[in-house]
């Protein structure tokens, strides 16, 4: 976690930077459910969650735009984020959350069974599993990873807040350091910080919201 006294060290001046922050509590977090569809929102918590990051974001940063995952769960904290800091929105969809194929609408505990009986499943390599009809870790790495590109080349000193999902911070922290154990599932409206030069991006520094979010 960063605190107060490590802000103007971790903050450099010169550096781009992506302020990557995970959408507020949707209704399938609340109900512990995968969400059915992009178009599941946010609950009260999570519109008050983001009002809280927005109000964070402001005191640490001067970003001049809100990139948002298209579905209704980011876009909706995108939009609090937007009003109170004044800036535009520009949704990019290769930013949304992992596919997660027959698991949709199920519970998070379903996830678990369903590993457990699929021979396909490797416990070491876990990130490589995907669910039928859905995708693995690896796809949405791939396919973040794809759009982050694009976001480096087109603001590469600026600070930009990212919203999106667990499923994509995740994978893109494994994709910057290099390996999956250890990689970091922020909670609802965790923070991470990511700073680059517009082509390599620095080891990611949680600013907010050190214990672990599950997905969905």
């Amino acid at each position: 976690m960063v605190n107060n006294e490590e802000n103007d060290r971790l903050i450099s001046d010169n550096a781009g930077k992506f302020i990557m922050v995970r959408h507020g509590e949707s209704e399938g977090n609340r109900e512990r459910r995968f969400s059915i569809s992009s178009e599941v929102g946010l609950t009260e918590l999570g519109m008050r969650q983001a009002y809280e990051v927005a109000r964070r974001i402001a005191q640490l940063f001067k970003p001049q735009v809100v990139v948002s995952s298209p579905f209704r769960r980011a876009h909706q904290t995108s939009e609090i984020i937007a009003k109170v800091l004044n800036l535009r929105i520009e949704t990019v969809r290769d930013l949304h959350e992992r596919d997660l194929g027959c698991l949709k609408g199920h519970s998070y505990d379903d996830l678990r069974a369903l590993v457990l009986k699929d021979p396909s499943y490797d416990p070491a390599r876990g990130w490589s599993w995907k669910p039928e009809g859905g995708e693995s870790y690896e796809d949405v790495r791939e396919r973040v990873m794809a759009a982050v590109d694009q976001l480096l080349l087109r603001y590469p000193r600026d600070e930009v807040i990212i919203v999106s999902h667990g499923g994509v911070m995740l994978s893109l922290w494994a994709h910057i350091t290099g390996q999956w154990h250890g990689a970091h599932l922020p909670p609802n409206c965790g923070i991470v910080l990511i700073e680059h030069d517009g082509r390599r991006m620095q080891v990611p520094q949680i600013v907010q919201g050190k214990e672990e979010g599950e997905l969905g």
